[in-house]
């Protein structure tokens, strides 16, 4: 099976040229910057990607897809997501442990690797959650097994909170594995909540907007703070997971990705909304860490163009609508968003070379190279042909009907984008052909 994409302005590596790309049963035969052939007869499928972009499959590396397999009614499964995040340009994704059961042991990995491998139509890997309990049996699993140490050092969804000292120095001390870390201060979290309880819970000023101020800036720099003098104090490979705030890009720097053992990931929702925001999509946009001012999300974005800030990826969590809705105190923290994710890091910079390359080597490349993922990431001979063709200056407006989703609803609905996701090649098909990602350690 032969399929050759021509024509495509091809955006790999640093570099936007005009040429080919032939795929081969499942992988990347041939790359060239020539763009007419002779003669096509000897192609499965020829793509002419006149005036369209093509660009490595989006590897997400933080998504919360709910199914671990025991939840009666999950809020998204590994197949509803999965298309989800296919439709969006998305091939590879990493899945967060805090599901029913929570993925902490070998027992539990195993049981999501079969239930993604009947179900999910993105290449799939995993992150085993760390405890209080389980540092000594999660340090002897074959790192090679999964993509990294998922820790939470404030509370959230599926509370998998680590606070014993002397177990995250244990982890930080002897992993050999990157850790991923959820940094809020607990402590500071939850004095906030009792203050704000106490003056607004059943009052009209139980809002959305409460929750950039119990969540606060504060919360994030004190744990990412403590969390980054503990992993420089060892030597570990430590990634800070969604940050949200100014004040915490002083704790990194823009050394090159291979140098660097402290990373950190941002989200498109913490790019595109702000505070202001609330107003209007109140706890359709609580999520955790907060989204906060408009002045940290410009930070965000300059820290993004300035290498502070090393991979994209969506913490995508979806809830049943109906939860959203309730008081804010009761709704849950959790943004569905992997079908737009792109769309969304593409708005800015499909006219604007230097952000496209940007885009995607925070969406395509750094991920691969951090997570150690092989094959995968870039458009590379004889590397996987996992592949997004995007139609840009065409109008996509997000309705609710076009949401594959469980859930069924988005923050961005009626929100037109000026992209479209064209075709998507996962291990060179266009449907199925999804695998496990491989780690190396």
């Amino acid at each position: 099976m032969k399929t050759l994409i021509h024509n495509a302005a091809i955006v790999n590596e640093g570099r936007i040229f005009v040429g080919s790309v032939l795929i081969e049963d499942d992988k990347i035969a041939e790359i060239s910057e020539k763009s007419e052939y002779s003669d096509y007869s000897d192609y499965s499928e020829v793509i002419d990607a006149t005036g369209m972009i093509l660009m490595p499959g989006v590897i997400d590396t933080h998504v919360h897809f709910r199914d671990g397999g025991q939840s009666e009614n999950p809020a998204g499964t590994f197949y509803s997501e999965s298309r989800a995040a296919r439709a969006g340009g998305v091939t590879s994704v990493i899945d967060m442990p805090n599901t029913k059961p929570l993925t902490t042991t070998l027992e539990a990995l195993a049981a999501k690797e079969a239930l993604a491998a009947r179900d999910s139509a993105v290449n799939y890997g995993f992150m085993l959650g760390a405890t209080n309990e389980n540092i000594d049996d999660l340090l002897a699993i074959e790192p090679t097994r999964y993509a990294a140490i998922k820790l939470f050092l404030g509370s959230s969804t599926g509370n998998m909170l680590v606070n014993n000292g002397e177990q995250l120095d244990h982890l930080f001390r002897d992993a050999k594995k990157l850790i991923v870390a959820h940094c809020e201060q607990e402590e500071v979290i939850q004095a906030n909540l009792l203050n704000a309880k106490l003056e607004y819970q059943g009052t009209a000023g139980e809002t959305a907007a409460l929750h950039p101020k119990i969540r606060n800036n504060e919360a994030c720099f004190l744990s990412t703070y403590h969390a980054i003098e503990r992993a420089r104090r060892y030597g570990t490979r430590f990634h800070v997971a969604h940050i949200s705030t100014a004040t915490e890009l002083s704790l990194l720097s823009n050394f090159d990705l291979e140098k660097k053992n402290i990373t950190a990931e941002v989200t498109p929702n913490h790019l595109w909304f702000d505070d202001r925001d609330y107003a209007e999509l109140g706890n359709k946009i609580k999520c955790n860490p907060a989204i906060k001012s408009n002045d940290d999300r410009l930070a965000l974005w300059a820290a993004l163009e300035d290498d502070l800030i090393d991979t994209i990826a969506t913490d995508h969590a979806p809830h049943p609508l109906e939860a959203k809705m309730k008081p804010y105190f009761d709704a849950p923290s959790g943004i569905p968003s992997i079908q737009h994710s792109l769309q969304m890091m593409l708005e800015p910079a499909i006219d604007n070379n230097e952000l496209l390359t940007m885009v995607v080597r925070k969406m395509c490349h750094n991920p691969a190279v951090l997570f150690g993922i092989k094959g995968r990431g870039f458009i590379r001979k004889s590397y996987k042909a996992d592949l997004v063709l995007v139609r840009p200056g065409v109008e996509e407006t997000v309705t609710r009907e076009s949401l594959l989703y469980k859930c069924g609803w988005s923050p961005l609905e009626g929100q037109t984008f000026h992209s479209r996701i064209e075709r998507v090649w996962v291990n060179g098909k266009k449907e199925g052909g999804a695998e496990a990602l491989t780690f190396s350690k």
